[in-house]
């Protein structure tokens, strides 16, 4: 299993352990999600989001340090949920083609998109932070090693397919996604569907040769 390196970062921060404490971060973080959606990522302040939540801002920093705490553990929360939505779609055994894989990883993240914007600007919004651009691209390789390990044990790449191969399809198919929602807000169809086939195309590239025939003897 690939570490979450949205977890790991969020590891050396103690989470609040009284009730109080949890309820009041969790609606720190549904406060920052409701403005992400609402209003964009550069609305979404320290300020703005303790208003929303109701709680004054010097106690928003009892919880989170800064911006980037709220905004990693809203990327961990929705990375949870987005990598429970993939693995259930990959576990249907009636996959038995790289179009079909490709379909399975990208169904899932396009509904949650279109169901949670916000994430949305977590993920594409310009003027992100640093921090969040590099923990958003290092989610993104996990990923894409999740996927390569299992488009090999399903025989639907060859067994020698480099990771990097893996990688850049991810890359490039998740560069389409962000162009498709700019293009609207719940993600242009079309241009999804150039994601599907840039992404399968590539990895069929590396599918494994097929055993070539015997020629009969005379």
């Amino acid at each position: 299993m690939v570490e979450n390196p949205v977890t790991s970062q969020l590891g050396s921060r103690p989470a609040p352990v009284q009730r109080r404490g949890v309820l009041r971060a969790q609606a720190i973080l549904d406060a920052a999600e409701q403005i992400l959606a609402e209003e964009g990522y550069e609305a979404s302040t320290l300020g703005a989001i303790g208003k929303r939540a109701g709680i004054p801002t010097p106690s928003v920093y009892h919880y989170f340090a800064d911006r980037n705490e709220v905004d990693a553990a809203l990327l961990e929360r929705h990375g949870r949920d987005i990598d429970a939505l993939v693995a259930e779609a990959a576990d249907d055994p009636e996959l038995g083609t790289l179009r079909e894989v490709v379909d399975a990883l990208i169904d899932p993240q396009l509904a949650y998109c279109r169901e949670h914007p916000g994430v949305v600007e977590l993920w594409y919004a310009a003027g992100r932070s640093p921090m969040l651009v590099e923990l958003e691209e290092a989610w993104g390789r996990a990923q894409a090693e999740r996927l390569w390990r299992y488009l090999r044990e399903r025989e639907l790449i060859a067994e020698d397919t480099p990771l990097l191969a893996v990688e850049v399809a991810y890359e490039a198919a998740d560069r389409i996604f962000g162009v498709a929602f700019q293009r609207s807000e719940t993600g242009d169809e079309a241009t999804i569907d150039e994601a599907r086939r840039l992404m399968t195309a590539y990895l069929e590239t590396y599918a494994p040769e097929a055993p070539k025939a015997s020629k009969r003897r005379r």
